[in-house]
């Protein structure tokens, strides 16, 4: 079994102790709070090897390097090919600044995109830009409906049923 199908059968496992799943994503964001520390100190500097050697540069197990490269690649430059990757797959954490920091807000993970290491890296102003254009791109606009002797919306001064809604 890849790393990845046992990652997800075991953090969103149905089955589990909803308890031991709560402590286990306490557990699991703690750490990845302070592996996202760790790589905004430097975010130039690219960390890549193994998953294993990256769980051991960060003082975490396979598993919890599993979930946060799961987490990371879409920010990433090149995606990881975490479908099918073992311990000894060679991966790089190397990341898109903004696009990270958009994901972070669209995961709604507040405790990564206010940590204090983006200070350096994103001015308040682009975090609040980069904030708001992921707020915007999530949100579903509702049309309003154009009613058969409405003017039509394509400007021409005809009612809708006369000009765009002909059958």
């Amino acid at each position: 079994m890849a790393l990845l199908e046992q990652w997800r059968s075991s953090a969103y496992s149905e089955t589990a102790n909803k308890g031991e799943l709560q402590r286990m994503w306490a557990a699991y964001f703690q750490k990845e709070k302070e592996i996202y520390q760790e790589l905004l100190k430097d975010p130039k500097k690219e960390a890549k090897g193994t998953v294993k050697e990256l769980a051991e540069k960060f003082q975490v197990d396979i598993m919890t390097m599993t979930g946060f490269l799961d987490g990371i690649n879409d920010s990433l430059v090149k995606q990881n090919p975490i479908e099918e990757m073992d311990e000894d797959t060679k991966v790089s954490l190397k990341f898109d600044i903004e696009l990270l920091y958009k994901n972070m807000v669209g995961a709604q993970a507040d405790w990564l995109y206010e940590l204090e290491e983006w200070d350096t890296i994103l001015d308040e102003e682009r975090r609040k830009e980069l904030y708001k254009e992921q707020k915007v791109s999530t949100t579903v606009i509702k049309e309003e409906k154009v009613y058969p002797n409405d003017p039509c919306p394509c400007g021409s001064g005809k009612k809708y049923k006369k000009c765009c809604g002909k059958n």
